[in-house]
């Protein structure tokens, strides 16, 4: 039996779990039901030991006791149905082509696709497992690879091994929604930089940034997919590596790197297989802003509310992120990373990058 079998199966068999569950409890005469950790943000966690997001202690009892959740076990029934066949014969599907199945489903159907997907994430949650496992991906892929990386990726075609550097064009290898099916088989690279904008990705490649320094790059594609998140943290635990990311100089941009670097409060059951804790951030900070005179945006309300809230947000606790914010708060500016282009387009490679890593002791 194959690695992708064994999951398979172990999938099948956690699914059917739950069903079986329900069985038993009608048997017994009781009213079935699931219990499951409380889905608010008041049950989220910071949790200092992993430095993640987690579910809290509360839980909640969906029971068919009354007609509403009544309707949602019926939903998720007709969701393991679905899943079950769809593992059996081998298929996948998106979260959108799910939604729309429904529509067969009488009562079942799914009135919004939110519903779907929030139904997707109690499955996760019960079985441990994350939705790939239920041959399930959405609807958009995960960013691109460039640099001193070789894997080993199962297709329908076979197995096939790729050198992300050359092996590739200039955009570089797609990381696909699925990557539990690569192998990470070596690297010549001294640390990951994630990247945020498709524009600085492509001007770091163009000047030979992988290459000068054996930098892995990885494209996030502003915030990032879950799969570009897990391919982050599986690179980082296995080599070690370093991870940098490198954002614009605004909050929702330093949300971007809590995500990577914490976990997302939406995804807070996956948090210790999508986030890397030890990650970094290489900028663009506040007083980078100040210091080399960048062209900037003048703080929107929205933008002050949101620097407001991060001062209290765990994720930015440590005194490095409240000078910065209070700076910003200040300054009452905010700068892309393309903005490093009024001082010539080699300047980040050349200058602002090299003193960063340095001062960050990744280079010496």
């Amino acid at each position: 039996m194959t690695p992708s079998d064994e999951m398979d199966t172990k999938t099948h068999e956690r699914l059917l779990s739950i069903a079986m569950k329900w069985y038993e409890q009608i048997k017994e005469g009781a009213i079935p039901s699931i219990s499951m950790p409380t889905r608010t943000k008041q049950n989220i966690e910071f949790d200092d030991e992993s430095e993640v997001w987690k579910y809290g202690d509360r839980e909640s009892v969906r029971s068919a006791h009354t007609a509403k959740s009544a309707l949602h076990l019926l939903k998720m029934s007709y969701v393991i149905w679905f899943l079950k066949t769809q593992l059996i014969e081998k298929r996948s599907s998106t979260l959108r082509e799910l939604y729309y199945i429904s529509e067969g489903w009488k009562r079942a159907k799914f009135s919004a696709q939110d519903e779907s997907n929030f139904l997707i994430e109690d499955l996760e949650i019960l079985t441990d497992l994350q939705r790939e496992a239920f041959h399930l991906r959405p609807e958009e892929d995960g960013a691109t690879i460039f640099g001193p990386l070789r894997i080993r990726e199962m297709t329908r075609r076979g197995e096939r091994t790729i050198h992300c550097q050359d092996d590739v064009g200039e955009a570089g290898y797609q990381i696909p929604s699925n990557v539990e099916n690569i192998d990470l088989i070596e690297h010549d690279a001294n640390f990951v930089i994630a990247i945020e904008t498709g524009g600085m990705y492509a001007r770091l490649i163009e000047n030979g940034f992988d290459q000068d320094h054996r930098a892995i790059l990885v494209h996030l594609k502003g915030q990032p997919a879950r799969s570009t998140r897990r391919m982050l943290h599986r690179i980082n635990e296995k080599f070690g590596l370093p991870v940098l990311v490198f954002t614009d100089g605004d909050p929702w941009s330093y949300r971007i790197f809590a995500s990577v670097a914490y976990g997302a409060i939406k995804s807070a059951h996956m948090s210790e297989l999508l986030a890397t804790p030890r990650a970094q951030f290489i900028g663009v900070q506040p007083s980078d802003i100040r210091d080399y005179n960048l062209p900037s945006d003048t703080l929107t309300d929205k933008d002050i509310a949101a620097l407001q809230s991060e001062l209290s947000d765990p994720r930015f606790a440590s005194e490095y992120w409240k000078s910065q914010i209070e700076l910003q708060l200040k300054l009452n500016l905010k700068s892309e990373q393309q903005a490093f282009a009024a001082r010539g387009l080699d300047f980040v490679t050349q200058e602002y990058l090299p003193k960063r890593l340095t001062e960050m002791g990744i280079l010496s």
